[in-house]
């Protein structure tokens, strides 16, 4: 029984101080904040240029992609230089780029098309000067659709990669 008792307790222990360790990316994604990009008490207006919510809703935060493609169009070029046009000015913020398929396939095949959308995003991004250490990557795949549908119109919207803004945490 003692020693069920110390293990429980380097458990707790362990699971406490591995909460409490963000990534170099903020703490806002550690509590399931996401595809918004305004979670955590990120400050500024959609009129305020240097606020992530003018990188969203202005310069745009997403780009999509035609069935079973990873390459960018000139419409997805165009909007990932203003992305990185405010990434260079705005050097306070990192971003996290979320790569996205339909559901149409499999969940291992949406998740790998994901993963090479949200790289042509990065790989762009650091063509255009952007440090890649300030950029991360994820795919989500077919698990977090937009809209969940039987539609080619609807399909379109969930095949995307979409660039999550977070503050540089200070140390």
């Amino acid at each position: 029984m003692k020693h069920l008792s110390k293990a429980l307790i380097v458990v707790a222990g362990l699971a406490v101080s591995a909460c409490s360790n963000p990534d170099r990316f903020g703490d806002q994604y550690a509590n399931g904040a996401g595809t918004s990009g305004t979670a955590g008490g990120l400050a500024g207006t959609a009129q305020d240029p240097q606020s992530p919510l003018y990188f969203q809703q202005t310069i745009g935060d997403r780009v999509l992609f035609a069935v079973d493609q990873s390459t960018l169009s000139p419409t997805a070029t165009a909007t990932l230089d203003g992305q990185a046009q405010w990434l260079a000015t705005n050097v306070e913020y990192n971003a996290i780029i979320e790569g996205h398929a339909d559901e149409q396939g499999t969940r291992q095949y949406n998740i790998a098309l994901g993963a090479r959308r949200a790289n042509a995003v990065q790989e762009y991004l650091i063509s255009k000067g952007v440090s890649p250490a300030r950029l991360k990557v994820i795919s989500y795949g077919k698990e977090r659709p937009l809209e969940i549908c039987s539609e080619e119109a609807c399909y379109a919207k969930n095949r995307r990669a979409v660039t999550v803004i977070s503050a540089v945490p200070t140390s």
